[in-house]
């Protein structure tokens, strides 16, 4: 049986998000109609948590950190009617308000039915995988951020799944992929990797996936670019942003976006694999989603066309959406 997940990048619910939040605590304060529709026709959701949600807390004490950034407490909720599965929190911003708004964040979520990776009490917690269900299948999700350092956590502190890829894959995340790939069918490595405002992957993060893929990953969605960038065999380097409030960049365009609807499917549950990625064209208003039309969605299609062709991987038009078949 095949079962469809859907993937989505940066979703950044604090500053004038969770002021929005404050007033309607809402899906679709934050989506309209068509994208939570696209959403429920997956069987999983998983996405990039980009702030703690807490009602406490204190700004990160950083040198020169600009942005922190805070959900209310409503908005654990508010993802969990969404459908949302599961959140990687292993990024620079689960930090920003301390630790007690990253417990927060953790307790919110899960009393509200929506897993967590990538942070949590310590190192061990911050690093393990969870694993997801549906039709059978079995989906590991595993979170890692390659920034900040000083967010990483420790053997006694709090904090994210930290790995300076830019020195190599850590023999500890190809180990926590490997045991994963041994618990599920299909293995999801997300990391948060790589600068802002890029329109393609570092070689750090191209050097990083033949090595993921190798210890189990059988499919790898990326961010932290603000940006989506190309498709190759199963990787989604950088899957653009999904809900902000940011400043638009006029060349990079980063209002605008994809949510990823990925097929899984095999003979039997154990041989489930990534075989068809269908995108949605998102325009990010400010504060919300919606889907991309005109201008705006034929930019999305030329770039991402472009993209996908650096990789040697053709996209195809079905519809609203952009289409790259895995299946051979």
């Amino acid at each position: 049986m095949a079962i469809t997940v859907a993937l989505a990048g940066d979703t950044m619910l604090g500053r004038s998000v969770a002021e929005q939040l404050d007033l309607a605590p809402r899906p679709e304060t934050i989506l309209s109609d068509e994208v939570r529709a696209a959403v429920a026709e997956a069987d999983l959701c998983v996405l990039n948590l980009e702030c703690c949600v807490s009602g406490r807390g204190e700004p990160w004490p950083a040198p020169g950190k600009p942005f922190f950034f805070r959900a209310p407490p409503e908005a654990a909720e508010v993802l969990a009617e969404l459908g949302v599965d599961c959140v990687t929190l292993a990024n620079n911003h689960a930090l920003d308000f301390g630790y007690d708004a990253l417990a927060d964040t953790t307790d919110l979520l899960s009393r509200a039915g929506v897993r967590t990776v990538g942070a949590g009490p310590d190192a061990a917690a911050a690093r393990a995988y969870t694993v997801l269900e549906a039709g059978g299948v079995r989906l590991a999700v595993v979170g890692v951020t390659d920034h900040p350092d000083d967010y990483a956590a420790e053997d006694d502190r709090a904090g994210v799944s930290f790995a300076d890829l830019r020195r190599g894959v850590p023999g500890w995340l190809t180990d926590l992929v490997r045991r994963a790939s041994e618990e599920a069918d299909v293995v999801l490595a997300t990391p948060h990797w790589g600068p802002n405002m890029t329109s393609r992957p570092p070689p750090h993060v191209r050097d990083a996936v033949p090595v993921l893929q190798q210890a189990g990953a059988t499919l790898i969605a990326g961010h932290s670019a603000h940006v989506f960038h190309g498709v190759a065999d199963r990787v989604i380097h950088d899957m653009g942003d999904f809900v902000d409030d940011y400043a638009v960049d006029s060349r990079l365009r980063n209002d605008l976006g994809l949510l990823f609807l990925v097929t899984l499917d095999g003979p039997d549950p154990a041989a489930h694999r990534p075989v068809r990625l269908e995108a949605l064209p998102l325009h990010l208003d400010y504060c919300r989603t919606v889907p991309a039309t005109g201008r705006d969605w034929e930019r999305i299609r030329d770039r991402f066309t472009r993209a996908c062709a650096e990789f040697g991987t053709p996209v195809t038009v079905e519809g609203e959406r952009l289409i790259v078949d895995w299946s051979s």
